[in-house]
């Protein structure tokens, strides 16, 4: 279980909650509110403070490196440093079935990261995180970019993970996606977190 207390930086006030394995919770609220800076927060990728602890080991406890393979941020516009997608893949044997269950096409490892539209790219970000097998996946927005059907892919693959035992938090703008991937949503409004009603 990923547990958050208190936790707080510029923007963000004193968040706390818990998720359980196996759980996804949605994040909601209008642009702007907080919602990536709880992620980024949560990840520990930017300056905060508060207690979050994961199955009873606390963040603070951990090198950074460990704590974010176990905890994974998937931002909504994810970095890149080779210039090939398959340069950001040292085992393409391993993504293999991924590309295949979010229908990219094989022949993409061999593609300039600039020929990517923003979906794939998300799609192979999400790609990236999964292979790290996080026992936390922090997903901001990552189907905005995709058509209905690439979102329906990203909602199983992602189903698929936390039937592992495995958990998320997805940031959407979309109630009725919330309402598909999660039992249950949070709001995010002025960095201020609170229970919303479904």
């Amino acid at each position: 279980m990923l547990s958050v207390r208190d936790l707080h930086r510029p923007g963000l006030l004193d968040a706390s909650f818990d998720l359980a394995d196996r759980e996804c919770v949605a994040v909601r609220g209008p642009s702007g509110a907080g919602k990536s800076l709880l992620l980024r927060a949560i990840a520990d990728l930017d300056l905060n403070d508060g207690v979050v602890t994961l199955d009873d080991r606390s963040r603070a406890d951990m090198p950074a490196p460990q704590w974010r393979r176990l905890v994974t941020y998937v931002p909504a516009e994810p970095g890149w440093w080779a210039e090939t997608v398959g340069g950001h893949f040292p085992d393409w044997s391993g993504a293999a079935s991924l590309v295949d269950a979010l229908s990219l096409p094989a022949a993409s490892r061999d593609w300039p990261i600039a020929r990517l539209s923003t979906g794939e790219r998300q799609r192979f970000a999400l790609i990236r995180a999964l292979l790290l097998r996080p026992r936390v996946l922090l997903l901001d927005e990552p189907t905005s970019g995709l058509d209905p059907e690439g979102a329906a892919a990203v909602e199983r693959l992602v189903a698929d993970h936390l039937a592992l035992g495995n958990s998320a938090i997805w940031v959407t703008h979309d109630a009725e996606q919330a309402g598909r991937v999660a039992a249950r949503s949070l709001a995010v409004d002025h960095g201020r977190l609170t229970e919303a009603s479904r």
